[in-house]
């Protein structure tokens, strides 16, 4: 890298700052705050949506895995469900969504099962989306450490991840502080098209680079079998099997993406279901293209790198000659591509890391716990609170990272592990709300016994985890039919 690369990377940072007080502007009602009035063109939504979806992870790991030993294209199977899962979304929930002026998707449970039931729904997304936003932030400042010390050797590493972990935390915060989800919104179609650029313009290099081109690349991923899409055998422990992706990604996005505010506020920018629905569904073609581009980088990564032809590749590490797929693409980036993209593809890998959740959290935690307390004040009252809610969650988002960064790979997984325990215990209480059955009690009950069997699938069984939405959801449902069917029905007894 250069000092053009980190100027790019510099000049980026600032203009999302800019960018978040330009907005800020127009920022003068909690309405307009959390939800952009509730006019913000579909097509924009849904990059946001797809923005939101990829990670740091996504654009740095997904080429090892067709990489790796063995890699091939069956994580689509996994997309498969998301889209499934999209389509059961836009069918049962968007429609919903629409009815009134719903602020948060927690108050659809306000009606069926009381505040409590509410309150805790919300309290669980706001700490989940903390800690899963913090781990992200924190393996983010990880990439970017490693590509800074190849610009500066002798830098400290632990230095140069508090530092990123910091001034990253401080621009998620500012600009959603004074831009509101407009700002995020529009931020995330412009980081949509900075990391689909330097995702490109890395893949054009690579192709370069191999001997024989994009032709001998597919010849050779064709050799090894990595263009195999489809695993019908069915293995409760194999992640990337076609069941486990098709049913297993089809709960956890009808969790992720119909019962989770911060994807559901995206959804609520829009002017009308249709629209919300088109959001959705479009976003679902991109996140299969996307996926099938970084998959496909990963054989180009193969080609390039050719670890087939080293003496010890069959017994040795599965992404050798390195020892984890992710460092495969970061070794790329920091080491082959030329000056002014290298800064661009570091600046995607940022944009991918800057979804904000602050703007959801923060309508959640107004919405759902503090307005019914502190009742019939001025709307200026709440966005203020909002404002420094946004404030609070973000330093918050900053300590989970900095917490982390000591700890071993294995506490970020488990971290990582724990926030997804919930979806299926939530999306539960959804359908119960869905089907009109049950009250506080059944509600409690099924995610009590919910989150308990997925409690037990993840640390006593080898079950891979697409299977513990599925588990959790439907388990919670059957507790909370029987509990309707069997205990009396009183809406005080909880």
């Amino acid at each position: 890298m250069s000092i053009l690369d980190l100027a790019i990377i510099v000049l980026y940072l600032a203009g999302v700052v800019l960018a978040g007080g330009w907005f800020g502007r127009r920022q003068v009602s909690t309405s307009r705050y959390f939800f952009g009035g509730r006019e913000m063109p579909w097509w924009a939504v849904s990059a946001s949506i797809v923005a939101t979806e990829t990670s740091t992870i996504t654009f740095i790991s997904i080429p090892g895995i067709a990489y790796a030993r063995g890699g091939d294209f069956t994580f689509l199977q996994l997309v498969f469900g998301y889209l499934t899962g999209r389509l059961v979304i836009s069918a049962i929930f968007i429609p919903r969504y629409f009815e009134g002026k719903l602020a948060t998707v927690y108050e659809l449970l306000q009606g069926p099962f009381g505040g409590r039931v509410r309150g805790l729904a919300a309290s669980l997304f706001n700490t989940m989306r903390t800690i899963a936003d913090g781990v992200r932030l924190l393996l983010t400042a990880i990439v970017l450490a490693a590509v800074y010390r190849a610009f500066q050797p002798g830098s400290d590493a632990e230095i140069v991840i508090i530092a990123a972990v910091v001034a990253m935390g401080l621009v998620m915060i500012l600009f959603t502080f004074f831009g509101g989800i407009e700002a995020v919104v529009w931020i995330e179609v412009v980081q949509l098209g900075i990391y689909i650029a330097g995702a490109l313009g890395a893949a054009w290099i690579v192709a370069g680079l191999v001997p024989g081109g994009v032709q001998e690349a597919v010849a050779l991923g064709s050799v090894q079998e990595k263009f195999r899409v489809f695993d019908f055998s069915f293995d409760i422990r194999r992640t990337y099997g076609f069941w486990a992706g098709l049913i297993g990604g089809c709960f956890l996005t009808m969790s992720t993406h119909g019962t989770d505010q911060f994807m559901v506020q995206r959804y609520l920018c829009t002017e009308s279901p249709r629209k919300a629905t088109l959001a959705l569904l479009s976003s679902g073609v991109i996140i299969l293209v996307q996926f099938i581009g970084f998959l496909f980088i990963g054989v180009l990564l193969f080609a390039f790198y050719r670890p087939d032809l080293l003496p010890d590749y069959v017994s040795g590490p599965a992404a050798a000659p390195f020892t984890a797929g992710d460092q495969v693409f970061a070794d790329f980036i920091t080491h082959h591509l030329p000056t002014g993209l290298a800064g661009l593809v570091v600046a995607a890998i940022l944009a991918a890391a800057l979804s904000s959740s602050l703007s959801a959290i923060a309508s959640t935690a107004v919405t759902d716990l503090y307005r019914p307390i502190v009742r019939d004040r001025e709307d200026r009252h709440y966005l203020n609170v909002s404002r420094l809610i946004v404030i609070v969650a973000g330093i918050a988002q900053i300590v989970v990272a900095l917490l982390l960064r000591t700890s071993a790979r294995s506490a970020l997984d488990t971290a990582l592990g724990v926030a997804s325990l919930f979806n299926g215990p939530i999306l539960g209480v959804f359908l119960l709300a869905a089907l009109r059955r049950g009250g506080p009690a059944a509600a409690l009950s099924g995610m009590t016994v919910g989150l308990a069997a997925v409690l037990c699938l993840r640390f006593l069984t080898p079950v891979a985890w697409p299977w513990y939405a599925v588990v959790g959801s439907l388990v919670t449902l059957g507790a909370g039919l029987l509990v309707d069917r069997f205990i009396a029905r009183d809406p005080k007894s909880v």
